[in-house]
């Protein structure tokens, strides 16, 4: 009995769970040593730091023993990434956290992927964005740029984020039910950032907030004494689009063979995002659930149905362009300017692009990304293009990148439209095809949005429409995989090994 008990309490100093341990102890015990030492002399800077660390390094180990986490991490906080600043002294880029997530998730991948993994990157939509990227890639020595620094920058949003997410969802999260779950965080998001929106309506704005408006926010963001709501996004005019863009997949959702609970979820969703799509007074997005909405009559095949929306939208499109019916309603107001050619703003933006017109003539190839808009003013101030504000994201694509750049980039988004439209009419299983009709209905809805206002590559937009793309590519064989389930399909046949025969004797590779 007693050679027992000292056999089981004896510890084996040489076992893996014993260096894990006193690994984690002595670690640990640093920690605190250090951190009692950066409180007592008061570098709190350093102490907060050293109570991050844990959580930090238990976070690293998550993320490279599942990769997804990383996705799902930039997922969730590209709600909150353009916002954050607001709310720091002094402000912190949180942005480039993204940048970090997203390289970490690469490299984690590429240490756990399989072959088998790795070949789920050829398809269609990685090369067909490939091919964007590359050019976006070639234009650091684009003779025109004047920074290396700005092209970093902004192409992050151009081609960069978009060239290391779509291969990454097509290795990490290509089933149908990450699809799922990526729609319900979305909307899930948008929920929150909406009633975020209602409270800054009510009760006012916050002290970072009041101060970023102080800073010059104020000029797009206050209009006659009104506030354009921007919750905790970049600016109103992204707030307006991703509640537009919420607003009308959410409708679509509503429409589809759901049950009923699920059904009023997405009214109940449709409804608080169109109220934040108001309240933003952003006149863009308008177009999201427009064009949107027609292409979602086209897809359905119902032509009788068509015509009824198609007069439904002239009539409110008439009672938008051609009276006055609710002009006493801010909200009312700022989409019925939208419809007006004499619309003040929209005279500027058409003499801007005249002059821009003028002076891309004889560069096809651009002024370089990250040259005009913002990056511009901060990387090359005092240049033409760092001086013209560029309101819709195909002009800021043609300014930076060129006839060129624009051609090419406008051809892959339609590719992409294109190839969308004809799978969601081989699509068979009822709830595939409703969520694919959502997903590329809102897709289209930014793609035509994106004219009047740079949405494209802004958070949170630019990442679900990201996951949307892949979607909208990989949903056939999710169909097909159900339709072989239930039998409509007949079931893929097995490859045989090849026979190599050698005389009367046959040999069998397997």
């Amino acid at each position: 009995m007693a050679e027992n008990y000292i056999n089981s309490s004896t510890v084996d100093l040489t076992s893996n769970k014993f260096i894990r341990e006193a690994i984690a102890f002595t670690g640990f015990l640093l920690i605190a040593i250090i951190l009692g030492f950066s409180i007592v002399r008061g570098e709190l800077v350093t102490a907060g730091f050293y109570i991050a660390l844990p959580f930090i390094l238990g976070y690293l180990f998550w993320l490279f023993k599942d990769p997804k986490v990383g996705l799902y991490s930039v997922l969730h906080y590209c709600f909150l990434a353009n916002g954050l600043g607001r709310y720091t002294t002094p402000a912190i880029p949180w942005g480039l956290l993204i940048d970090g997530i997203l390289l970490l998730t690469v490299i984690a991948t590429i240490f756990s992927a399989s072959k088998d993994d790795a070949k789920k990157m050829n398809h269609p939509i990685f090369f067909i964005m490939f091919v964007w990227f590359v050019y976006t890639l070639i234009q650091v020595v684009n003779p025109e740029a004047r920074s290396k620094e700005a092209w970093f920058f902004a192409v992050r949003g151009v081609s960069l984020y978009l060239i290391q997410m779509i291969p990454l969802i097509l290795i990490l999260m290509d089933k149908k039910e990450d699809m799922d779950r990526v729609m319900k965080i979305w909307f899930m998001w948008s929920l929150i950032s909406a009633f975020y929106g209602f409270k800054m309506d009510i009760f006012g704005v916050t002290a970072g907030e009041r101060k970023w408006l102080d800073e010059g926010g104020k000029i797009t963001h206050e209009i006659h004494g009104r506030l354009r709501i921007f919750s905790f996004y970049s600016d109103a005019g992204q707030f307006g689009a991703a509640m537009a863009h919420t607003t009308l997949s959410a409708f679509l959702m509503a429409l589809g063979p759901y049950t009923k609970k699920e059904k009023y979820f997405y009214w109940f969703i449709t409804a608080v995002c169109f109220w934040g799509y108001a309240l933003s007074g952003s006149r863009g997005p308008l177009f999201v659930i427009a064009a949107g909405g027609f292409l979602y009559l086209f897809l359905i095949g119902n032509f009788r149905i068509l015509a009824t929306g198609a007069i439904i939208g002239g009539i409110l499109f008439g009672v938008l362009k051609f009276t006055h019916i609710g002009d006493g309603n801010y909200q009312i107001h700022r989409m019925r300017t939208g419809l007006d050619p004499n619309d003040a703003s929209l005279q500027v933006r058409i003499e801007n692009q005249k002059k821009l017109a003028v002076y891309l003539a004889t560069r096809p190839l651009g002024g370089g990304i990250g040259s005009g808009g913002s990056w511009g003013a901060r990387f090359s101030p005092g240049s033409f293009l760092s001086e013209v504000a560029l309101d819709s994201w195909y002009v800021k694509i043609w300014v930076e990148t060129g006839i060129v750049g624009l051609v090419l980039h406008v051809i892959s988004l339609l590719l992409v439209l294109v190839i969308a439209i004809i799978k969601v009419f081989r699509l068979r299983d009822p709830d595939i095809k409703q969520r694919i009709i959502a997903l590329t209905c809102g897709y289209f809805g930014i793609v035509v949005a994106s004219y009047g206002n740079q949405i494209l590559g802004q958070m949170p937009t630019g990442t679900v429409i990201y996951f949307s793309m892949v979607y909208m590519f990989l949903c056939t064989r999710w169909d097909d995989e159900i339709s072989r389930s239930k039998g409509v399909l007949p079931p893929l046949e097995e490859k045989k090994a090849p026979e190599i025969s050698s005389g009367r004797v046959i040999v069998k590779i397997s």
